[in-house]
């Protein structure tokens, strides 16, 4: 049997077991029901141009499906998924399952639109996730997904706010027991003054017992609500075989508390209530700053895969038809349109125009095409109608390429591992051991239980991890807060270490060294004429130098007023023309007005800008990206670190060692695509070095994404801010020295406070083994060795004054 293919799937089955329909002179062919339902709902709805978008792409047959659309309109699930809007509107993401390629998201999209009641429906063509807008008045959830399932899709809900919600539970319930612990910590340490003084001055038993019962009230909820995370953790290790902090924390803790529970009742031996409160505390405000710190995670790959382009123009003779990226192969006829951005990659074969390649080459200023010159994925033309042939296909074009390698490099990013939780486990297991020898020790050559349990206890606490469990979060977090008044924003605190051990700074030039637009720095007027008429002029165009040069006469010429222009017409690569009742106003570089007949001085090393009215070229501007404000001494103080600074740049040779030469960059490279970065970064790594990468747009990505610390200017574009480990709040570049001199100074206090509790358990551990420290004794020592973390950790700030 010969074998077609289904009309609405294009699927291919016998002809013996196809549902045959004649329509005239025309057949088709349907392998189920579903197929032919929907076949029929889309040429009834207007839709059967979607098989021309399909093209030989194949679909999946609908499937039935038996769960119930009424979970969709259940108030738990509305509360869930749900969002509504303050104009009574209802909002939600859902991931629509079966898309194959952008037709698919076409025909969603439409019949969605075409939905009474939808307002609003995106779909993200690589992630396949939807927005979807809608008026509960006028249609439920449950019929939208009805829709979507008639065509051969199914749906269902994603909550892109989930892991946030996630984080800041947790940051909640942290906070409440911290709030419980600290106040519990503060009223029992005023009783135990009192106790102590008691010890000396003298104290009725009957004050001494109310005194301790108020301590065991405060202690009682410090440790089985505030510290029941401890007892999680702990469960935790047990079930898995380790021993971890949480378990020293927790045994510590509720031996004392038991302990002084018995002294309490019975009378005997001093209760250490106190020291069951401040373990507690100390220890659970490290593990809050541990969750502080932590990163968000987020759909990082959103903001540039929204940018990729789903659809593009094909030039058969004189037809033209939109067809899908994918279908596109070498050798096909491509047009794109002024603000239209490329999504393959070719060659110009006719008509000529500029293209904004600033998002992948950071080159500053639009590049002129014509005949002859490359077109790179992911410009966009600025004016011109340009036609070029495609000489890759949609999978290996320079966007998606970008795309897939940034993918790669997230999910292959490794993560710091902290000497402190490496050891952690030996040193919980090591002092367990220690402590338990202990008792059996003593009880063994002494036979008194109660002086056993005191010393093994007095072991536990002495050498609980408080300053060994501070040493890093405290020291970090003053580092952290320090650098956020300074501007820089640290996502991690681990990153505040790995930057204090890297020997190399990479730099992006446009936007991150320079201001990332031209700025006028010469002016020249040839003749007298109203400023108002160039401001007006300027104003009709998008161009960055008509922007920088309208921002110059905003700044040095008053009463600009914008006057009506007629007959306003961009011309392609070179300027713009308009006129003014009887006067023509034309303003453009140096080819325009030589076109026009114009004679004008081009000699600069900057970009030109002329204006000209009726037949005199009236005035002349010369513009440049200039460097950030303190560049130059921000990268100076960063080299006298001992730092390699190197600059990595898309923009032309020519203008990256002026910028280079300006700021005291020595070693810098020009003319780069991402991919190449990212390589320059790798061979770096390869040399033994460790690299900070700092950049602002989406073409500094994935250099940013290989780097040990990546980055970003707080202006920077989202997908930058979303990769990078650093923010420059305030996108100054000497916030970027700061970051340098913060991480290093709140590294060198982390060993120094490490080495402080290492010195501490050294020396305070055999003392307690030998019974030369009660319990009493070693709260207070313990207590003593986290002040003595926490003093030493303040004295970070010591250099640096308060910025303003």
């Amino acid at each position: 049997m010969a074998k077609v293919p289904c009309t609405h799937c294009h699927l291919e089955f016998d002809d013996s077991v196809m549902i045959v329909e004649r329509d005239g002179d025309d057949v088709h062919h349907f392998c189920c029901k579903g197929c032919q339902g929907i076949y029929h709902l889309l040429r009834e709805e207007g839709l059967d141009t979607f098989y021309d978008k399909l093209g030989k792409n194949r679909l999946e047959p609908p499937k039935e499906r038996e769960d119930d659309l009424r979970k969709f309109d259940l108030e738990g699930f509305r509360k869930k998924y749900i969002v509504e809007r303050p104009d009574g509107l209802l909002e939600i993401y859902m991931i629509i399952e079966g898309i194959h390629c952008s037709a698919c998201v076409w025909l969603n999209e439409k019949v969605l639109h075409q939905t009474d009641g939808v307002i609003e429906a995106t779909i993200n063509y690589t992630t396949n996730k939807a927005k979807i807008v809608w008026d509960p008045e006028r249609i439920a959830l449950s019929k939208i997904v009805e829709k979507i399932r008639s065509i051969g899709y199914n749906a269902y809900p994603y909550d892109p706010r989930l892991q946030e919600e996630h984080a800041n539970r947790a940051r909640r319930d942290y906070y409440a027991r911290l709030l419980v612990a600290i106040f519990a910590t503060m009223n029992i340490m005023w009783i135990a003054v009192a106790k102590y003084t008691g010890m000396f001055t003298g104290m009725r038993e009957d004050v001494k017992m109310v005194l301790s019962i108020a301590e065991w009230v405060l202690a009682t909820p410090t440790l089985f609500f505030s510290g029941w995370i401890f007892f999680r953790g702990a469960w935790f290790g047990f079930k898995n075989r380790f021993v971890n902090m949480d378990t020293l924390v927790a045994t510590g803790s509720t031996l004392a508390y038991l302990y002084s529970v018995w002294a309490m009742a019975t009378g005997h031996g001093e209760v250490y209530f106190d020291s069951v409160t401040m373990i507690i505390t100390f220890v659970l405000t490290g593990k809050y700053l541990e969750v502080l710190s932590k990163k968000r995670a987020a759909d990082t790959m959103d903001a540039l895969s929204n940018a990729l382009p789903t659809e593009v123009t094909l030039i058969v003779g004189e037809e033209k038809t939109l067809i899908p990226v994918e279908e596109v192969k070498p050798g096909d006829i491509l047009e794109v349109r002024p603000g239209e951005k490329a999504a393959i990659d070719g060659i110009v074969v006719s008509g000529e125009g500029s293209f904004d390649e600033s998002s992948l080459t950071g080159e500053s200023e639009p590049i002129f095409k014509h005949p002859g010159d490359p077109i790179v994925s992911g410009s966009v033309a600025i004016d011109g109608v340009v036609r070029y042939e495609a000489t890759k296909d949609y999978g290996t074009s320079t966007l998606a390429t970008l795309v897939g390698l940034l993918e790669e490099s997230l999910t292959k990013k490794p993560r710091i591992e902290r000497l402190a939780n490496e050891i952690s486990g030996y040193f919980s297991t090591t002092i367990l051991t220690i402590a338990l020898l202990t008792f059996v020790g003593w009880y063994w050559m002494g036979g008194e239980f109660e002086r056993a349990l005191v010393v093994a206890i007095s072991v536990i606490v002495i050498a609980c991890p408080c300053a060994l469990g501070l040493a890093t979060p405290v020291a970090t977090l003053i580092g952290i807060n320090l650098a956020a008044r300074r501007g820089v924003l640290f996502k991690e605190a681990a990153f505040i270490e790995t930057m204090a051990k890297c020997d190399t700074l990479v730099l992006d030039k446009t936007g991150t060294v320079t201001e990332g637009k031209p700025h006028v720095v010469a002016y020249e007027a040839y003749a007298d004429y109203d400023p108002s008429l160039l401001y007006s002029l300027l104003r009709s165009s998008i161009h960055p130098v008509s922007r920088g040069v309208e921002h110059y006469l905003k700044e040095h010429f008053e009463n600009l007023k914008e006057l009506p222009l007629e007959g306003v017409r961009q011309i392609q690569a070179r300027g713009i023309e308009a006129r003014f009742k009887e006067h023509l106003l034309r303003g453009g570089n140096a080819r325009m007005m030589e076109e026009f007949g114009f004679e004008v001085d081009e000699k600069s090393d900057y970009t030109l800008f002329y204006f000209a009215v009726d037949d005199r070229v009236v005035a002349r501007f010369e513009l440049r990206d200039l460097p950030k404000r303190g560049a130059a001494e921000a990268i100076a103080q960063i080299r006298q670190l001992g730092i390699e600074v190197i600059m990595l740049t898309g923009d032309n040779e020519k203008a990256a060692a002026r910028v280079a030469r300006e700021v005291g960059v020595p070693h810098f490279e020009a003319g780069l695509l991402p991919e190449e970065k990212a390589k320059r970064i790798d061979i770096l790594h390869a040399e033994g070095h460790r690299v900070v990468m700092a950049g602002d747009g989406i073409n500094d990505a994935l250099a940013l994404s290989r780097s040990d610390i990546a980055i970003a200017m707080g202006s920077g574009s989202d997908v930058a801010l979303e990769v990078s480990d650093v923010v420059l709040l305030d996108d100054r570049i000497t916030s970027l020295k700061d970051a340098f001199l913060i991480s290093r100074r709140t590294f060198r206090f982390v060993k120094q406070n490490l080495a402080l509790s290492i010195l501490y358990n050294t020396v305070t551990i055999p003392l307690a083994v030998a019974g030369y420290v009660i319990p009493l004794v070693a709260a207070l020592s313990m207590s003593l060795s986290s002040l003595m973390v926490v003093g030493n950790s303040m004295r970070i700030k010591s250099a640096f004054k308060e910025k303003n």
